[in-house]
Parts: structure tokens; sequence; C-alpha cells
């Protein structure tokens, strides 16, 4: 593989250090060759570093772009890889001459590259926006960047995300605290704790923020210094604002500094304040000699920033918190020392430079792989984009299964809320009722999936049913093999309707997995006989929890003790309910009073489960917890699996328990529920109408038993995902046949 990267040769800060270190990392692994537009220190030590550099001085864009247009063809390289305004510019031009597959590596928003540079806002920072319009691929110097850049319309499925590596070798400093602080001009003994950054100073970090938030922790912790390592244009408005706030003799502008090592092994908290930024060195630099850090929480800072645990972080901006989390630290040297270590250990896991140049190398081999095979397209219809955590949680495992069959399909997925759904889950969607849409894309698509829950039913209402069933019709008329996947069928309760199904189903269908035996009594009463019919089970089973840490950070943050004991309740608003509250409070004040278990109340569609679950509350006398904020479907799994038992009218409130082996109680308003319950062996149930808080006890106490029985829940997970590896079965046939 050779790799071209275009940089203008000017770059400071991450962004010089991010490509230095890349280069330097990948020259090992495959040929790589920089062209840079400037001749400076940038080129320089790239040479020292053993990168392949070349550079083309002049303003004759023309001439330039022609030499580097040969350069291309009579050295063959494979990828075009640009970095910042005028490397992206030449990167558009060359792949138009050349035919070559372009990225561009995004280190920073680029709507805020020239702040407080008009004309060069006007001048480069438009020509950057064009041009990063242009580039096929690009590559987010974080997660949030490449959230950013779908914001702002670019295509998910052509973004890849990378974060800034540091070699975590041990580094031994050229001087120690005492000789660091001298050198500087830092008038600091051993009593004092030191807070300090390294940026450039300009207005996108915000050093007036870290300023004022400093001003107000030395009034109450007078031993407080803060050393602000870098230069720039705002130095003499930082140092009027230093003397205003009456802390000049406390801040020490040390300018621009080449000894990092010496910087952050002297001082004792790393600070970040700015209003944006990718995944900024400046914090693993920090993690590297382990020191605690207080950050602004932008970009990709709380990937490596855990609340709390490693560190602290506060919104943009807010100088009164700032100084809140700067006093704490300073106040705490234990703290300060089992913050920085817990960093430590995180970013050497998870932010070395080796796990950045082996990502490096996936993006590339995926590129190419994209170029040279293409990539087949697939529709996926469903409920989606409306807050339920169980419809997403649907969309979620349907990605990811068909992903494992083949890593390079593209997607197209109807959404209530299209930019939610390409912020969440990286593809591209439309608005669910956008018809033109959905036929320009059906006729574009290797495969239809009509995907997962109980779209095919006419209780809610019978125009989502025809509407479903449009769509099944349109994709098959328009070339697409159509899959009913993983399905729950009914109740249809009117005859025209089931005639208008069956119908449908039996002319347009190809293939139907179903997770439960009443979906399948349900397919054959209405004589549907014509797709390929297999019992399977719902595709969410798949899904695993989320990390013990991240859960336990999600309910000690709620003021849940991560490891006590409770029984979960999944509620939601139906017919009857109301007549039914008292008789779930008093179940509830049961789990308390008899088995010490507090009820935790967790909403899975929290703009209609948080009411329920609230009604319910209003009638209880045992301590409980409500948790009121949605989760991705990881986060919720994980929720569940920490309950002792759950009682749920939500379907997928039972799914994902029963996937991490937690006994379930179902309060049934529809059939679905308690046929999935009968399905995998967990039986204990009882109809809404009918139900009591005598039965509804009765049932927690046998849900609780059988919780003493290892060997009869593990037999029930292991059923489930035996039956739902027949979903991917069924897809795989078509995703693998040739188009």
């Amino acid at each position: 593989m050779k790799v071209l990267h275009l940089i203008s040769g000017g770059d400071t800060g991450g962004a010089k250090t991010h490509v230095h270190t890349l280069l330097a990392g990948l020259t090992s692994k495959i040929q790589v060759k920089m062209v840079c537009f400037t001749e400076g220190p940038f080129t320089q030590e790239a040479r020292e570093l053993g990168i392949d550099t070349e550079v083309f001085p002049g303003r004759n864009l023309l001439s330039t772009l022609n030499k580097l247009t040969r350069m291309v063809q009579e050295e063959g390289y494979d990828i075009i890889h640009s970095h910042g305004a005028r490397g992206n510019m030449m990167a558009a031009f060359l792949s138009k001459k050349t035919g070559l597959p372009t990225v561009s590596t995004v280190h920073s928003d680029y709507r805020l590259d020239y702040l407080g540079r008009p004309l060069s806002r006007l001048t480069y920072g438009n020509i950057n926006t064009l041009a990063l319009r242009k580039i096929d691929y690009r590559i987010g110097v974080s997660d949030a960047m490449v959230d950013l850049l779908i914001s702002r319309g670019f295509d998910p499925e052509k973004l890849f995300s990378i974060y800034n590596g540091l070699d975590f070798t041990p580094r031994t400093p050229a001087m120690n605290r005492e000789e660091y602080f001298r050198s500087v001009g830092l008038e600091a003994d051993e009593t004092c704790v030191v807070a300090g950054i390294a940026a450039r100073l300009n207005p996108v970090k915000d050093i007036a923020t870290l300023i004022r938030g400093f001003a107000l922790a030395h009034k109450d912790f007078p031993a407080l210094r803060l050393l602000i390592a870098g230069d720039g244009e705002e130095m003499n408005n930082l140092k009027a604002l230093a003397a205003e706030l009456g802390v000049s003799n406390e801040v020490c502008f040390a300018g621009w500094i080449s000894d990092t090592d010496s910087f952050y092994h002297a001082i004792d908290i790393n600070t970040l304040t700015s209003i944006s930024e990718t995944f900024p060195y400046a914090l693993t630099e920090g993690a590297r000699a382990a020191l605690p850090t207080v950050s602004s929480k932008v970009g990709g800072v709380s990937y490596l920033i855990d609340h709390g645990s490693n560190g602290f972080l506060f919104q943009a901006g807010d100088a009164e918190a700032l100084a809140g989390h700067l006093l704490t630290l300073a106040r705490d040297p234990a703290l300060r020392k089992s913050m920085g270590r817990r960093l430590y250990e995180k970013a050497d896991r998870e932010f070395s430079i080796e796990a950045t140049i082996h990502r490096q190398l996936e993006i590339y081999e995926t590129i190419l792989r994209y170029e040279r095979q293409g990539r087949d397209q697939v529709v996926i219809c469903g409920a989606y984009g409306r807050g339920n955590a169980g419809d997403d949680a649907i969309l979620l495992a349907i990605l990811t299964e068909l992903r494992t069959i083949d890593p390079d399909l593209t997607f197209q997925v109807f959404s209530r809320n299209p930019a939610e759904t390409r912020l969440r889950y990286r593809v591209n969607s439309f608005y669910i009722f956008n018809i033109f849409q959905a036929i320009h894309h059906f006729k574009r698509a290797k495969l239809s999936i009509n995907g997962g829950g109980s779209l095919m039913q006419d209780v809610t209402s019978s125009r989502s049913l025809w509407f479903y069933l449009w769509t099944l019709s349109a994709a098959k008329r328009h070339g697409c093999p159509v899959i009913m996947y993983g399905c729950g069928i009914g109740p249809i309760r009117s005859s025209g309707n089931r005639t208008r199904a069956a119908k449908v189903i039996n002319r347009y269908v190809d293939a139907i997995t179903l997770r439960d035996p009443n979906s399948l009594k349900e397919l054959e009463s209405m004589g549907i006989t014509k797709p390929k019919i297999t019992l399977s089970a719902d595709t969410t089973v798949i899904l695993p929890a989320a990390p013990d840490e991240v859960i336990d950070g999600i309910l000690e943050s709620r003021g849940i003790p991560a490891n006590g004991n409770y029984v979960g309740f999944a509620l939601r608003p139906w017919p009857n309910f109301e007549e039914k509250v008292s008789h779930i409070a008093a179940a509830a004040d049961y789990v308390y009073e008899k088995y010490g278990m507090t009820p935790v109340f967790f909403p899975l569609e929290p703009r209609l489960d948080i009411e329920a679950s609230k009604r319910v509350i209003f009638r209880m006398k045992a301590p409980h917890y409500l948790i009121t904020d949605g989760y991705p479907a990881g986060q919720t799994i994980g929720i569940l699996s920490r309950m002792k038992a759950v009682v749920s009218m939500r379907l997928h409130g039972l799914i994902f328990s029963a996937g991490q082996g937690v006994p379930l109680v179902g309060i049934v308003y529809d059939q679905k529920v308690s046929s999935f319950l009968s399905y995998i062996g967990q039986d204990l149930y009882e109809n809404l109408n009918s139900l009591t808080a005598e039965n509804l006890k009765a049932l927690i106490d046998q849900a609780l038993e059988r919780g003493k029985d290892p060997q009869f829940l593990s037999e029930s997970v292991a059923k489930l995902h035996q039956m739902e590896a027949i979903n991917r079965q069924v897809v795989e046939e078509y995703v693998k046949k040739p188009h």
C-alpha cells in the first residue's frame, strides 16, 4: 500500500503531533510520503523522524497541481490523504485528475479554525469547507468529531473515527519540579498546588475562563498556582485579565515550550478549557504523567475523562464549576493521586500510538476494499426514531447482525427522526413517510428488511398496517428481495385487513422469521404460506450489556448504589392501567417489606413510561428509585441485568432481561408479552385486566425463587440465542447472493 499525505507544512499543536506521530509509525508498515507546501520546522522535524518528506513551495496552484499529478501517476499511490485547508484543496483537485480515493483527517471544527481572523475565515475557511465536501472519505479525530460532521450533512457511512495516540513508554523529565518552575519564572514552593494548561493562546482555547475559574478557587485556597504554557494572539488580553482579577503573581505565562515532559511532571492538575476540540493531545500527555484532569466537556474529551473517576468535566465557559473542581483536587492529595492513576491506566490501555496506527491501517484497508468491491445497499423499514428503547434496539441488532455477515454493507433506514438515527447508528436515514425517497432507495438496494417488532398489527391503527404493507409491495416491485425479520405478527382484527395483509405478504415477501409461536399461528390462520417462514427469536437478544464500570457510573450518578438488591419495574400507560396502579404499588411495597429489595422503575420509552411509573410511586410507602433518562440498548440491558427480577409490561424490558438471565414477571397488555414468556419457558404472567396485588405478589415470589436456580436461567438464555441464530442464517442467504 502506498499513501500520499498532503499538508501545508506550517501546522503546530495537536495536528502537528498527530501527523508526525502517525506517519512515523506508519512508515514501518506501509509506503508513506508526505508533501508539504511550506518549508519550516514542521518539515524538518518530520525528516528527523524518518518520514519521507518533500516540499512543493510556491503559490502557482496550477503548477503545483500538475507536479503532484505527475508524482501520483509515476509513483503509483493507492490513496491520497490530506490534512487542513490547503491539503484538502489539493486533494479535491487530485481526486478528479487521478481517480484515486481521497480521505481527509479533520483535526478540529473547520468552522472555528480561523476564529478571530475574519479574512482568513473568508478565504482559507471557505476553501476548506468546500474541499471537505469534495473529498471521498473523512476521518474525525474522535467520535465526537464524527458526530459533528454527521450533523452537518456528511455521509455517515463514509466517516471514520480515530484518536490521537501517544507513546506511553515511561518518560524521564529533563528537569525536576523546582528546576522547571524556576526556568519558567513561576514562584511556587513545596506547599503549592499547581494547575497547568498547554495550549495555543487563541479564542477557541478559552484560557480566559481558566483564569477566571482559577481566581475564584485561589480565594479559598491561596496556595493554588496556575502555569500557562503556550503563545498566541490572546497573550496580552489574558495577562490583563489576570491583573484585573488580582492574580498576576500567581499566574505564570511560560510562553511556547518544547520540554513538555518537564511541564507535565511538574504540575499537579492538568486542565483544558476549550470551547471546541476533537481529541486533544494535551489530555493524553497529561494522562501519561498520571495527572488528574479538569476539562470542558467538548469533542471527544468524555471518551477519555470519566467524570468523578479519573477527572472532572464542566460545561465550556462555566468558570464557577471549574473553580469548584480545582478546589476539590487542590484540597485532596490522595484524590489527585488516585484519579491520576486511573486516568493513566485507561489512556495507556485505549489511546496508545499503537492503537492509533492499527486503526489508521484498518481505515485504509476498508477504503480500498470499498473502492475495489463496491458496497451493496440494504433498506431497513421499521418503527425507528421515536425514542422507544425497544424499537431502537431492534435496529441496532439488525445492523449488528448484517455487519457481521458483510462489514461493507451500506444502509438506508426509515425513521421518524432521520437526523437522530444518522447520529446514533451512523447510517443513512430518511423520513419514514417520504415515499419518493423510499422508492429511490428500493430501486438501488440489494435487499429490503421489514425490521422486527409488531409492525403487522391493526390495534394501534389500520393506517400503520397499510403503510408497512405498502413498503413490502413497493420494495418487491422495484426489484428487492423482501424479508420480514424477527417479527411479531398481530393481532390483526379487521377481516378486511387480514385479507389485505395475507394477499400482500403472500405475493411480495420472500422470507419471514418470527419471534414467537403465536405469530406463526396468526400467519397460518390468515392463510399465508408462500414466503419461507421460520420460527426464530427477537433480534435484540444478541445485544451485549455495557461494561460494568459504565453501569456502575450510571447508577451511582443517580444515587443508586451499584451493587444493591433491586427488583425492576418497566411500566407503560394502557387502557385500564390506572385501575391497576394501587395493585402494582402494593406489590412493589411487598418486595421491599418481604425481601429487602428496593423497587427501581425504569422507562423504555421515557415520554410515556415515566408518568406511568410516577402514578405507581405516588401510591407506594417503600423506598424506591425512578430512572428518568432513556439510554442506548447496551446501557439499558446493563441496568436491567442488575435486577434480581424484572416486572414488565414492556416486551423489550422482558427480552433484554431474559438475555441476561434475569427472572421475569409479565403484565400482559398484548398477547405478544405472554407469547414470548411462554416461548422461553418463563411463563409467569398475568393479564392487565385481571391483575391484583395478591396475584402479582405471588408471581414475584415465584420469579425470585427461580432466581435461585442458575441452571434454569442459563438454559433459557441458551435457547434464546440458539433460536435467534436462525435470523442470521435466513438473511445471510440473501446478503451473500450475487446482486
